[in-house]
């Protein structure tokens, strides 16, 4: 992973080797080679460069994706749930972090419980007829979510009214809220038991990291999930033993 400075030197160095030169006279008549500095970037590297950039600061909270996915996989293994919701762009990167739970991430694995609330358009638009749109997460999170179960909110805001109200009523079941938002402050992040906020100005790019942090929680998820079936395995057996424990009682 680059680190602010080597990110720093790389886009320096790019910079520098876009730099144009051109020969001229001096009024000795003494020809000169002066540069001219490269142009500003436009729309779609600039893109990049602030994503790059947003992408360093974002490393150093690396090690809460690995937290949760560790969280989630101790949860989950045990019979738990995830819910997840989101609004827009963030309902997409919700249902793609349920599909990787529910399929896999990477190597083959047993599915496990998670849903993506927005995706039952039935109950969605349901409750926001009857009950309107600030219940319309808040009303399944209290049908589906049991104490110990995990709820996580993502909005690039960290303002959505209806996450606001499902994050209330995730700490009202007994549920672990987690919010992955934007720029601190904010009110999602301020009213869930943890937060993942990503420094970026601009929408797409927290977007964009919103999807890494997806992946960071999985890859940590199935990281620590063999040790924690273990667990569960033996927990179950009776008298706590082994799967593979052959002896005489």
């Amino acid at each position: 992973m680059t680190t602010p400075k080597t990110a720093k030197s790389t886009l320096k160095s790019t910079a520098e080797s876009t730099a144009r030169s051109t020969t001229g006279t001096a009024g000795n008549g003494t020809r000169v080679r002066r540069t001219r500095p490269a142009p500003e970037p436009g729309p779609v590297a600039g893109h990049c460069d602030e994503l790059l950039h947003a992408l360093v600061a974002f490393r150093d909270q690396a090690g809460t994706a690995q937290r949760w996915g560790e969280r989630l996989a101790g949860v989950l293994a045990g019979g738990g749930r995830l819910l997840v919701a989101g609004n827009g762009g963030s309902a997409a990167q919700a249902q793609h972090l349920t599909a990787e739970l529910v399929g896999r991430y990477r190597d083959d694995r047993p599915p496990f419980s998670a849903i993506a609330l927005h995706a039952d358009t039935s109950s969605t638009t349901a409750i926001a007829n009857d009950y309107g749109v600030d219940e319309v997460f808040a009303r399944q999170v209290r049908a589906h979510g049991r104490e110990g179960d995990v709820l996580m909110l993502l909005s690039t805001s960290g303002a959505s009214a209806n996450l606001l109200s499902a994050a209330e009523a995730g700490r009202g079941a007994g549920m672990a809220v987690w919010a992955l938002t934007g720029p601190a402050p904010n009110p999602l992040a301020a009213g869930s038991d943890e937060s993942l906020c990503v420094r970026a100005g601009s929408t797409a790019t927290v977007q964009e990291l919103h999807l890494v942090a997806v992946h960071m929680v999985c890859a940590a998820f199935d990281a620590a999930l063999e040790d924690v079936l273990e667990d569960v395995l033996e927990d179950r057996l009776p008298g706590g033993g082994s799967a593979n424990d052959d002896s005489d009682a």
